[in-house]
């Protein structure tokens, strides 16, 4: 059999916007969905109709998502809107998040599973506070490519020298950061200048638009070169006359490969067996990759349930001592102290906060140590301590088993994501000390 893994026909992009109020992120979206051919006729009819009747020549693409936008004013804590649309080339899922700083959280959100993040920044202000906001947010989160739209390039008389020193600003601030890829890209959202079609405007500018950009960036990695995690969702027992002794377990691979003879560890029990056979979509397989779901059978009887983890390769080590960056998305702040539940995965346990180890400065990325808590919006270190042990990766080897959330254990809500590990190399500063162990809750 060929190791070649093809794992999907048609690739899709999943990527996130972010911008500054005012910024032309709306009209960016709408440009995007419009010249892409991504708008039904009776939505373009609608914008057209509105736009007339206030005065305005041409359609005002942005209106294409106010609607949405108006749901945001309602103080809605995660609130991404999803675009779909296709173009021949590849499919996009669009995570539209919010301009306002209040709101910084919803990029975390959106961000969290996106590929590639576009950062808008208007050219008659170049990088902004937001706009570090936002790029600290996709470094946070690992999101693989960055590019920066310098919007507005109309308002500017498409003047190269403008572009590039928001160009040069913003990359350096980014590589200081540990982003590798970032790509610079001159627009005008209004006028459609090199997001879909290349701008006659600006003939100094060799590279992609930004549609090309998003059908060629690669997709994915090669889930070969990872290990395999696979966080059991369900234990599947039937025990009927035709399977009276099946035992399988149901999960999505959540990264790397699996094959049928492969030695794996299950954690956090470290109990080892081999995998016995692969059941996808109602048949037999010799091989899976993420993100496939799938049912894996193992050669042992082993007491294996929701939450456990089969791995393979070099497996994480179970603890119940967690530090992790952490980008606190509520209202109620965290405090050293507070009793939560922690979601990993497919597994969720009680955990107490130990300590706020340090707040990041966002802008000049110091630690400021001896934080009383860490408020919405706030990015941190913290220290936890956890009920049951979990296997984490570290959030830089593995986004999907190096994150999880923080929990309300009285109504629920959603707290904190947290990613595994230090957030930026060039984060610096003095660190807190160790706070009480808190055995009475965990």
């Amino acid at each position: 059999m060929s190791t070649t893994i093809e794992t999907s026909a048609t690739s899709l992009l999943r990527f996130a916007t972010a911008g500054s109020v005012d910024d032309g992120k709306s009209t960016l979206v709408g440009r995007l969905l419009h010249d892409s051919k991504s708008v039904l006729a009776d939505q373009l009819e609608a914008v057209e109709r509105v736009s007339l009747g206030r005065g305005q020549e041409a359609p005002d693409l942005a209106l294409l998502t106010d609607g949405l936008r108006a749901e945001r004013e309602q103080g809605i804590t995660i609130d991404v809107a999803y675009r779909y649309f296709a173009t021949p080339r590849r499919r996009f899922i669009l995570a539209d998040t919010p301009g306002h700083v209040q709101y910084t959280r919803n990029m975390v959100t959106g961000a969290s599973t996106a590929e590639l993040a576009v950062v808008l920044v208007d050219a008659r202000n170049g990088v902004v506070e937001q706009t570090r906001r936002h790029a600290a947010v996709a470094a946070l989160l690992r999101v693989p490519h960055v590019v920066l739209a310098v919007n507005k390039m109309d308002l500017v008389d498409y003047a190269e020298p403008v572009f590039a020193a928001i160009a040069e600003e913003f990359s350096a601030y980014a590589a200081s950061l540990g982003v590798k890829d970032v790509l610079a890209v001159p627009i005008s959202a209004l006028a459609g200048d090199n997001v879909v079609e290349p701008s006659a405007h600006m003939d100094w500018y060799g590279g992609p638009t930004l549609l090309e950009h998003l059908e060629t960036v690669p997709v994915g990695s090669d889930p070969s070169r990872e290990p395999a995690r696979f966080p059991v969702q369900y234990v599947i027992r039937p025990q009927t006359e035709e399977h009276p002794d099946y035992r399988g377990y149901a999960g999505q691979l959540a990264s790397g490969v699996l094959r049928v003879g492969d030695a794996v560890t299950v954690l956090p029990s470290g109990l080892t067996t081999t995998v016995a056979g692969i059941d996808a979509l109602g048949r037999e397989s010799d091989i899976a990759w993420a993100p496939q779901s799938v049912t894996v059978r193992l050669a042992d009887d082993l007491d294996i349930s929701r939450g456990d983890l089969i791995a393979a390769g070099a497996a994480p080590v179970p603890t119940k001592d967690i530090e992790a960056t952490v980008s606190h998305l509520n209202e109620r702040p965290l405090r050293a102290g507070d009793k939560v539940l922690l979601k990993h995965t497919t597994r969720t346990v009680r955990a107490l906060v130990k300590e706020i180890s340090y707040r990041i400065d966002i802008d000049t990325l110091q630690r400021r140590s001896g934080a009383e808590g860490l408020n919405v919006n706030d990015i941190g270190h913290v220290k936890l301590r956890t009920a049951e042990p979990l296997a984490l990766d570290d959030y830089t080897d593995n986004r999907r088993t190096g994150s999880f959330l923080l929990i309300d254990p009285a109504d629920g809500t959603t707290l904190t994501a947290g990613m595994a590990g230090e957030a930026f190399e060039a984060v610096h500063g003095d660190d807190a000390t160790d706070a009480s162990e808190g055995e009475d809750w965990v």
